[in-house]
Parts: structure tokens; sequence; C-alpha cells
């Protein structure tokens, strides 16, 4: 069975297809950043006509260039995310589905992100922790197969991702702040400053990343008032990012050890950061997993392969789907699902 992914959440317009025996065949990937980055962030109707724009000629592309004229089913992801981006990969869809006489999935985003390690040649079996990092989520989630998901912690204010962008838009960074900030961080001492390690040491495994920007903040505005902070810019970056990611392993491997892992997972943008690889690895005493960097960010392989399989949700065209906000753990089995329709 060939899965054509649609991704268009926020501003990645992502396509993929996914052969059922071979696995992904083609894909193609656009990224806004040069868009959005004269706003310093996402503007969401800037964001939805990119999509409109870009999303069927890269289909012809990776049809093209896999050499086949039509897939057998068609997956696209329909929350969380911007409204309006999500319409454009729901809408086109399910209007290829009718002109195509073939089935749709509508795909949660962060299950695709959550499966991505699978398309990897080290692929991680069931069962797994997850940790799911990105600018918009922070999640730790109990995966025991495929759709049966208990998530264990979840930030209570800014997500990691969206940290490091507040925090390298306060040292003067260009958008997205993130990559730049982590750059930044390789030339610095991230034991310079002592910024807190926020939920550590508090019961259950969420997150919070508020106070540690805080701090950041209060340090930044007192080193630019002594006219100093351009001389420690990089190790503010450094310990910044050393104490976000010890909060985010400390509170990783106290999961892991609650419910018994054995293997992590760690997916999303964030995901990429070498450090937060480097350090997990070194302190799990068990299996660590990611996607290629390619695939941590928003990507339409990653839905075309949670499209395919999850096949036995797929459908006619129907009703469209666009879910702003929609719980990963809400989601069911294929099969649970199949037997209560």
């Amino acid at each position: 069975m060939l899965v054509l992914g649609l991704e268009t959440s926020c501003d990645e317009t992502g396509v993929a297809l996914y052969d059922t025996g071979r696995g992904l065949v083609a894909q193609a990937l656009h990224s806004q950043v040069d868009l959005h980055a004269v706003y310093g962030g996402v503007v969401p109707e800037i964001a939805s006509r990119d999509h409109v724009r870009r999303l069927l000629p890269m289909v012809r592309q990776v049809l093209a260039e896999a050499g086949v004229a039509r897939p057998d089913a068609i997956a696209y992801t329909a929350g969380p995310g911007l409204v309006g981006a999500l319409l454009v990969a729901a809408g086109l869809a399910n209007g290829l589905s009718l002109a195509w006489d073939c089935p749709v999935v509508a795909v949660h985003h962060m299950e695709g992100h959550l499966l991505a390690p699978l398309l990897e040649e080290n692929a991680p079996a069931f069962p797994f922790l997850a940790l799911l990092v990105s600018g918009g989520h922070s999640l730790l989630v109990d995966v025991r197969a495929l759709g049966d998901y208990r998530i264990l912690g979840s930030t209570l204010d800014d997500a990691v991702g969206e940290a490091f962008d507040k925090t390298a838009k306060l040292l003067g960074l260009g958008y997205p702040g993130g990559p730049a900030l982590a750059a930044l961080a390789e030339s610095g001492d991230d034991a310079a400053f002592a910024f807190p390690r926020p939920m550590l040491h508090r019961p259950g495994f969420d997150f919070s990343f508020s106070g540690l920007k805080t701090a950041v903040m209060i340090e930044v505005r007192k080193l630019s008032a002594d006219g100093r902070l351009a001389a420690v810019r990089a190790d503010i970056a450094a310990s910044f990012q050393r104490a976000a990611i010890d909060a985010l392993i400390g509170r990783t491997l106290a999961a892991a050890r609650h419910i018994g892992a054995t293997r992590v997972v760690v997916a999303g943008g964030v995901g990429a950061n070498e450090c937060l690889r480097e350090s997990l690895k070194a302190q799990f005493h068990g299996s660590v997993y990611y996607p290629r960097s390619t695939f941590c960010t928003d990507n339409g392989a990653m839905i075309a392969l949670a499209g395919a399989l999850r096949l036995d949700d797929a459908t006619p065209a129907e009703t469209i789907r666009a879910t702003a906000r929609w719980s990963l753990d809400s989601l069911a089995p294929p099969t649970a699902k199949a037997a209560n329709d």
C-alpha cells in the first residue's frame, strides 16, 4: 500500500510517499522560516497562504519522483496546530480522495512525531517512554502500543522549545531562536550561571520553564545595564541550555524508573538538540532512539508513516477535520476503533 502524507500544521509544508512494504519512497519539505523571520515568529495567515501555494506542486513532485500516478491512501495532519494551516492539507487530502477514489486517514500531529523514529533502520519496539519536545509541546508519554498512550507529564506553562526561542530573543539572536541559541551555546561555559532547574525535585513528571526563562531575563537585564552582556552571551546561552536539558532529563529518568522503561524515544524539534541527545545517552541505562534531524521538525514522512500504520482507520472522503487542540491520550489503537465502529 502506498500512502501519501500531507503536513501543514504550522510553518513547514511536508509531503511524502510511504510504501508499507518498502518504507519511505519519496519526500519533499519546504520551510517558511524566511517568510516569518521578519516578524520574529509564525504569522498564521501567512503560513496558511504559503501552504496553499506550495502543497499541490509538492504532491506532484513527490509522485513524479516515485514514478507513480496516485497513492492507495492519503494521510493528513488533522491537529493539533493552526486551524487555517491544517485546513489546507485537510481540504486537499479530501479533494484528492474524491478524485482518486482512495481513502483518507486523519493523523494526530504528535503521534506522527512519536512514531518518527520508526522511519529509521534501528527502530524502537513497543513499549517505550517517549519524550516529545517542541515549540508547542513538552510531553512524557508511556507508549504501550500503537494508539495506547498514557501521558505521564506535560508542561505547566511554556513548552521547552518556546523557552529556547524566548531566551534566544532576550539574547538578540535571530529567528528561529532555538537552533541559534544551541549554536551560540557551543562556545559558552554551561556552569557560568546558576540558573534554576524547575520542578526537578518535585513529585510527578510535569515540566515548567517559565521560572527558568524569568531567571535568564533578570540576568540579561542586569548585565545589559552594566554593559557586560555582549561578553557573556555565549555563557548565558550555554547555562540556560544546560538547565533546560537537566530538567528534561531529570523528569525523563524519573518517569522511566516509574514505569520500568528500558527504551526511550526523543522526538520533536528540540529532539534535534545535540546536547540533549548526548546527555540522555550518557545518563539513561537503556536504549535511546531518535529520528534523524530532518524528521525531528514537522515533515510529511512521519504523517505518511502514521497513516500507513492506521490504515484500519481510513475512511472515504468525508467532513474535513482540522482540530487546534487534540489530546494525544484520546487516541485508541486502530483495531479497537475498527471494532467500535
